[in-house]
């Protein structure tokens, strides 16, 4: 909403007539708009979703390309058609770096391999280093305006001026992390600390899905800081595959399966959850410290990194069995960069397998072991990551194994979770994990967890 109002101030600035409007629904707002300038054409670009863009189709409004994404959904289902068997997110990165010359080098991928993920998996640091802040800004009177305007019912902390809602703010916001947020944000990408809400990710998303940044741009200036000296291959190309690869794959899945089989995103659950979405998820209250953490820096910032929303957040529901549409629901209430486009192919796909693998070659399901490894927050936590059975045993570590006894049905033809089945199998104390479970379970349901 601020950013909208900057925009309107913008064009006023620039001599252009401003029709600023509130209304009930965007129906009511164009029709209302139509009254006062007949015969004006309403001329807007593509909506985000399948449903915004019947909505213009049915108000009559004249659409152009969309300019916020790199690869068009019409291109997107073209480069699918053309691959019969199971998409990878890789092929369509290549063929992003191939297509856009972004680290090509005489036509092979700079450094001689196109992916350096295996480099960019180191836990946190124990150092105590500080990591970058975002340049804050002031909030001014739109912006003061927009938050007093703000309904009661509203969650989170008061907006602070921490996202940008002008295009001044993002290109500032850019090059601030490429100075000093890129050069360090790539061996720790998927580390969490409790203390430290972004680490060094970029926090630009939000200015992506506004338009206040274009996607090549940021590419570009993050190959253009490796290609000078000042920043690490594994860095810049980590953050250009998030860009580049990951969010158009992103974007191009959701439209590619939007009214797909089974009817779609929306309707998918292949693994039959039908849990209901924790209370701590609205509360914040929970002795789950990984959790507490995660939920905090959401309420505070609007904002989890991506390790946070897969592998504490959305690892929780999907070893819980929550309701897919559940978890969709929250995420896209709460998070700043949660668009329907974003979280329908991350939250059903990715994180909970409610696609039956259509996105990801099998669940990110994980124990305690790895919130151990990448986090700092089991140093204080009241449960222990390596125990499944007993007052203490970290819910992680036992829904885990639940997890794999509650869906092996579902999971056993698929050939990357064949180990992890096989050692559920052999667990002589595997019925004591699952009467544990039944009793996390229960204390989940209640918020006593």
């Amino acid at each position: 909403m601020s950013a909208a109002a900057h925009f309107a101030e913008e064009l006023r600035a620039d001599g252009f007539t401003v029709d600023e409007r509130s209304a009930a629904t965007l129906a009511a707002g164009v029709e209302a708009h139509r009254d006062e300038h007949r015969p004006a054409e309403v001329l807007a670009t593509e909506a985000n979703s399948p449903s915004g863009r019947r909505l213009q189709a049915r108000l009559g409004v004249s659409v152009r390309r969309s300019t916020q994404f790199l690869c068009h959904p019409d291109e997107f289902a073209e480069w699918a058609a053309g691959r019969p068997g199971r998409l990878r997110m890789e092929d369509f990165y290549r063929h992003q770096r191939l297509r856009f010359d972004v680290l090509i080098d005489a036509g092979e991928p700079t450094g001689g391999t196109w992916n350096l993920d295996a480099e960019n998996r180191e836990p946190p640091p124990r150092d105590g280093r500080s990591w970058p802040e975002v340049p804050p800004i002031e909030l001014d009177d739109i912006d003061r305006r927009i938050v007093a305007s703000l309904p009661d019912t509203c969650v989170g902390a008061p907006p602070d001026g921490r996202w940008p809602v002008t295009r001044a703010q993002a290109l500032e916001r850019l090059d601030s992390f490429v100075t000093d947020g890129l050069p360090v944000f790539g061996p720790h990408e998927d580390a969490m600390l409790a203390a430290e809400w972004k680490l060094a990710h970029s926090a630009l998303s939000s200015s992506l899905n506004l338009g206040l940044l274009r996607p090549l741009e940021v590419v570009r200036a993050a190959e253009e800081a490796y290609r000078s000296g000042r920043v690490p291959l594994a860095s810049a190309e980590g953050f250009i595959r998030q860009v580049l690869g990951w969010r158009e794959y992103i974007w191009g899945l959701s439209w590619l399966w939007a009214d797909g089989p089974d009817g779609g995103w929306w309707s998918w659950n292949a693994l039959d959850a039908e849990r209901e979405l924790p209370p701590a998820f609205r509360t914040g209250s929970t002795h789950m410290a990984c959790v507490a953490s995660a939920l905090d820096h959401v309420e505070q910032h609007a904002y989890a990194h991506h390790i946070e929303r897969l592998m504490v957040l959305g690892t929780l529901c999907l070893l819980a069995g929550v309701r897919p549409e559940a978890l969709v629901r929250w995420m896209w209430e709460r998070f700043v960069d949660g668009a329907e486009w974003v979280m329908l192919p991350n939250v059903v796909g990715m994180s909970q397998y409610a696609d039956g693998g259509r996105t990801a070659t099998k669940p990110y399901a994980s124990g305690g072991a790895y919130i151990h490894r990448m986090s700092d927050s089991c140093r204080g936590c009241v449960y222990d990551p390596k125990q499944r059975t007993g007052g203490r045993a970290c819910p992680f570590t036992t829904l885990y194994w639940d997890f794999l006894a509650r869906n092996e049905e579902h999971l056993r033809g698929n050939h990357r979770i064949s180990t992890q089945l096989g050692g559920m199998r052999r667990l002589a104390d595997l019925d004591q994990t699952r009467e544990r479970a039944r009793e996390v379970l229960g204390l989940l349901d209640a918020g006593d967890l």
